[in-house]
């Protein structure tokens, strides 16, 4: 027997969900055009895009901690070791004694890994000037604070069940700007 439409659309008499007007589905939709775009520009380069994240990460700010880089990148602290450890094989990241504590280990960029950041971003602000199109500096001011409200909003939210403890998720309750 097929559902009628409002059937998984909530409370009866709710209107359906529109996909067109639902945050979460925007968002995405967004998120996965510019990933799809910006991962020619990647492909070339040899690097994923979470490994474009870390890069970037450490050209804004280099020899972060791998909680600092976590919560700077909102990459699993399991998952960002891994991707460090294969940017470190390719030699684009080093891992170094702190110079303010010698029992933590800052991550910096290679030459290799600065010359990457380097030649990306052109392309990487390129994108955003495009998907930014028609707006005005006030409406993307606006649109960058808004963004940044609604993750610091779920970043309240307590985490579910299942939901591991992460650095730099919305789990751990913090975010970078």
């Amino acid at each position: 027997m097929a559902a009628s439409p409002s059937s998984d659309s909530g409370p009866p008499g709710a209107a359906p969900l529109r996909l067109d007007r639902y945050l979460p589905y925007l968002i995405n939709r967004a998120g996965v055009s510019l990933a799809a775009r910006f991962g020619v520009a990647l492909r070339q380069a040899g690097v994923s895009l979470q490994d474009w994240r870390v890069l970037a990460a450490l050209g804004e700010r280099d020899g972060q901690r791998l909680t600092e880089l976590a919560d700077h990148t909102s990459i699993e602290v399991s998952t960002l070791s891994r991707l460090v450890g294969g940017l470190e094989q390719h030699g684009m990241v080093t891992r170094e004694r702190d110079a303010e504590d010698a029992r933590a280990i800052a991550i910096r960029l290679t030459a290799a890994g600065a010359a990457s950041v380097a030649s990306l971003t052109p392309d990487a602000r390129d994108l955003e000037r495009a998907a930014l199109a028609g707006l005005n500096e006030a409406e993307i001011g606006q649109l960058k604070a808004l963004l940044h409200r609604i993750y610091d909003n779920l970043a309240a939210l307590p985490p579910a069940a299942d939901e591991p403890a992460k650095g730099g998720d919305i789990a751990a309750g913090k975010r970078q700007r």
